[in-house]
């Protein structure tokens, strides 16, 4: 068997493949919130916090890129985690406090899957409720089955190896974020025409008696940020997603390029969906922009089922990670337990040449049992807008921008008082800023919900 320069073996991932798991990560349960966060913000903020959220996530990407190998970009030492990269950059003082932000952020991004996941499939019950029974009947629906289900094959699913190995998943996935945000997009686009003018204004949702109040305003506008800086979610994957490519050609070019391509691609989905989404519900977007469609009801069901499909690759995306470093970890705590390292192995089919199935019980154990946890979590907390903007919070700032140029100034030797130097620190401040403002926003956004809510039922 082939092996690369550090004794593992032969990578065979590409620009395409890289490219795939790039849209699988981005495009997920953020695009559904968009329209709802223009409407927060209006046509003059709102579609420049899109682009600008995309290109500032575009600059770091490239930063970030050049630190997979260190300290030489393209023949240094590979680092296959993203905290591998601040170890080997930052010193290990660094490294706790980018784990925690990291994989918070990987955690709490399964949350939100599972939730929007069991959104979905509220959504497909009440719109072929509504076809046969009319819109005034009550069609309500709980959705603490429907997490459930999706809990029982993301269990199913974790038992993959590494994430290498879940590249046809991410290509069905990747597929699958088209569909629902083309769907999502020519809905939106019948509405606006059938309106025959563009919803909206120019501030957004109004204060007064026919809007909100002045406070709740600035909290939902701090949210939205939030929710927009979440849809960006991808600099803590792609150290990952780099270390499944082959070189020559060297990685950092390839994993440009399908930056390039993954994040192009979804701002352009971002920017239609976002602004076309405002400009047909106006003000009174909805949180889920395909809650808001309940007709044809066989296109909206397709759409939501799509969204589903997706949604079952990308947890995998970011479970992976999780999976890989806590056993990782158990494994080096207790080298000698047959727990953490006999390998059983069950053919699929009888026959010598068919494909096996190989685990470890520390595998089927500790995964079942993350994926159970993350399903009941939830459950007690189906705030879809609120956990968004909360988890864009947390890991914009952090993991986005500060660690990705903090990083790239050590290895690039860039010194304090340079003018590249300024720049960077400046976009380090502005985007700690958002941070802060989308985390109080959320919060207060969570707070308000639970004053009303029940723990464990989920309504549309």
């Amino acid at each position: 068997m082939e092996m690369d320069d550090d004794g593992r073996l032969r990578r065979t991932g590409t620009v395409w493949t890289a490219t795939t798991h790039a849209i699988t990560a981005v495009i997920g349960s953020g695009v559904l919130a968009l329209p709802w966060s223009v409407a927060q913000m209006g046509w003059v903020i709102g579609p420049l916090a899109l682009i600008a959220c995309a290109l500032v996530t575009y600059y770091t990407a490239l930063l970030l890129t050049d630190c997979y190998r260190t300290p030489d970009p393209v023949h240094g030492q590979r680092n296959y985690t993203y905290m591998d990269v601040v170890r080997s950059c930052l010193g290990a003082r660094d490294v706790f406090i980018c784990g925690i932000a990291q994989y918070a952020m990987l955690w709490g991004t399964m949350i939100g899957y599972t939730i929007t996941a069991a959104m979905s499939l509220m959504a497909v019950r009440q719109s072929n409720c509504f076809h046969s029974h009319g819109r005034k009947t009550t069609c309500r629906e709980s959705g603490n089955l429907y997490m459930i289900a999706f809990g029982v094959v993301e269990i199913v699913l974790s038992q993959f190896p590494n994430l290498e190995k879940i590249t046809v998943l991410s290509v069905v996935a990747a597929a699958m974020s088209f569909a629902y945000s083309f769907i999502g997009l020519y809905l939106c686009i019948v509405k606006f025409a059938s309106n025959h003018s563009p919803g909206g204004s120019m501030l957004g949702v109004k204060i007064g008696t026919d809007g909100v109040s002045a406070t709740t305003k600035v909290w939902h506008i701090f949210q939205a940020l939030g929710n927009i800086a979440f849809a960006y979610t991808y600099a803590m994957l792609l150290i990952e997603i780099q270390d499944t490519l082959k070189s020559p050609p060297p990685e950092n070019k390839t994993m440009k390029r399908a930056s390039l391509y993954g994040i192009g691609i979804t701002t352009l989905f971002y920017v239609s969906l976002g602004c076309v989404g405002y400009a047909a519900f106006g003000n009174s977007a909805p949180g889920n922009v395909l809650t808001g469609f309940y007709e044809p009801f066989w296109l909206v069901d397709i759409a939501n089922i799509a969204v589903l499909i997706h949604l079952v690759g990308a947890y995998q995306v970011y479970g992976q990670p999780i999976y890989a470093k806590y056993e990782e970890w158990l494994a080096t705590k207790w080298p000698e337990s047959a727990f953490f390292h006999k390998v059983y192995t069950v053919r699929l089919l009888p026959s010598a040449q068919a494909r096996s199935f190989r685990f470890t019980a520390c595998k089927l154990v500790l995964r079942t049992a993350f994926v159970v946890l993350t399903t009941v979590v939830s459950m007690m907390l189906p705030f879809f807008n609120a956990i968004v903007g909360l988890l864009g919070s947390i890991a914009f700032w952090p993991l986005t921008v500060y660690y990705p140029v903090t990083m790239y100034m050590a290895q690039s030797k860039i010194r304090r008082g340079q003018r590249k130097w300024v720049v960077l620190q400046c976009l380090n401040l502005a985007a700690l800023l958002v941070s802060v403002a989308a985390a109080v926003g959320s919060v207060a956004g969570i707070a308000d919900r639970l004053k009303s809510a029940k723990l464990f039922k989920m309504e549309l």
